[in-house]
């Protein structure tokens, strides 16, 4: 099935919480909400999202700490394409990691690649993987993607920067490191700056809660924003997904996670070698 939205006059009346929970809201955080009177009104094309199978989460390991494994390492239960049911042939399972053989042709330039998706959506959560690229490999982590048909994952989904930092262009671009790993891609640089070359494993940790977002890095916190807050829209507009150079991504980033402020975590097909391994996550809800 599948729904389609026309999005005009977005408000955005968002509270914003520590990444330790709720509370009363202080001066500062009150200061960052976007107000009524600020929000513009914004036209933005037709668009259609997809209404695809999910997965029982249920139905997946769980430990007594509460994280539930979501890549078992012999199977790609739970796992789908990006805006499909099934699951592309360029990504394998190889040594108990997902990889994707890279097409050496860009972003979305394989016959049968593309970004993937773990098919349930999430909300409050604390994710945790290891990754390591080839040389000169470029992918990221996704996450509250929406699935728009006809669209490439990021346009409504932050973006983890998974990336050879030493041997890739992108690492050089952007504004001071917002384009080298575990940075949000476009956006804040991760710093310290502590990824490990290519071919060694890197660990990560994504903290999503009631807005307030954390990367982690090899056990480090490395960026902290806040959805949903004039901090995020200011973001929005300095970034290549502004609303003059793309005004699709702009209104889905604006309003990530959507209604619901949920959504799926994925993995990016930019043409390059990269692995992923020992991926959980745990509800904070």
């Amino acid at each position: 099935m599948k729904k389609v939205l026309l999005l005009t006059n977005i408000a955005v009346m968002m509270f914003f919480f520590s990444a330790c929970g709720g509370g009363k809201k202080s001066d500062s955080a009150a200061s960052e909400e976007v107000s009524e009177e600020a929000t513009e009104e914004v036209g933005v094309p037709e668009y259609t999202l997809m209404n695809l199978p999910t997965v029982d989460l249920a139905s997946f390991p769980k430990d007594a700490d509460g994280w539930i494994t979501i890549f078992d390492g012999k199977t790609f239960n739970g796992w789908r394409g990006y805006d499909r049911e099934d699951m592309p042939g360029a990504w394998i399972i190889e040594d108990n990691a997902i990889r994707i053989n890279g097409s050496g042709a860009g972003e979305a330039g394989a016959t049968n690649g593309g970004d993937i998706v773990f098919a349930h959506k999430f909300k409050n959560f604390e994710l945790e993987l290891e990754w390591k690229v080839a040389k000169g490999s470029n992918s990221g982590i996704f996450y509250l993607a929406q699935e728009v048909e006809g669209q490439q994952i990021y346009i409504s989904s932050p973006e983890y920067q998974v990336l050879d930092n030493e041997n890739h262009a992108d690492a050089k671009m952007g504004k001071n490191g917002n384009r080298m790993s575990a940075s949000l891609y476009d956006m804040i640089p991760a710093k310290p700056q502590n990824a490990k070359p290519f071919g060694e494993w890197n660990k990560a940790k994504i903290v999503s809660y009631k807005g307030t977002i954390v990367h982690y890095q090899n056990d480090e916190p490395v960026v902290e924003y806040h959805l949903w807050t004039q901090q995020w829209k200011e973001m929005l507009d300095q970034s290549k997904f502004s609303k003059e150079k793309w005004p699709l991504a702009y209104e889905l980033l604006l309003n990530c996670g959507g209604s619901d402020k949920e959504g799926f975590i994925g993995f990016q097909d930019h043409g390059d070698d990269a692995w992923f391994r020992n991926i959980k996550i745990k509800i904070l809800d």
